[in-house]
């Protein structure tokens, strides 16, 4: 498993690249009320609906809330042959909440 920190992902938002997305897994409620701008929002539960889609993106930076739903999805989309995958578990969009990173709504 690809670790990322929560400080990593925040730069890597700050410069995403043409085929870079960040994957947050939190359900569409979570997500509308707040997320990192410019994340695509797939429910853990459902990634692997999205395998074909997500392929075609040269690095995928997972989150969800507090990592653990990050976690299976990163396992379930490796299963399904998906490898350009880094996942950030420490403290998810929560900690990045609490530290002040900015949030869409």
């Amino acid at each position: 498993m690809n670790l990322l920190s929560l400080d990593e992902l925040y730069e890597k938002s700050k410069n995403l690249k043409d085929g870079d997305v960040i994957l947050d897994v939190r359900r569409p409620d979570e997500f509308a009320e707040g997320h990192i701008e410019g994340s695509l929002n797939i429910p853990h539960d459902s990634v692997v609906d999205h395998v074909d889609k997500l392929k075609e993106y040269k690095n995928i930076y997972i989150h969800c809330k507090m990592g653990g739903r990050a976690k299976m999805a990163y396992s379930m989309l490796e299963e399904s042959g998906v490898n350009n995958m880094e996942v950030c578990v420490e403290a998810g969009f929560q900690g990045w909440v609490e530290k002040g990173y900015p949030v869409h709504k």
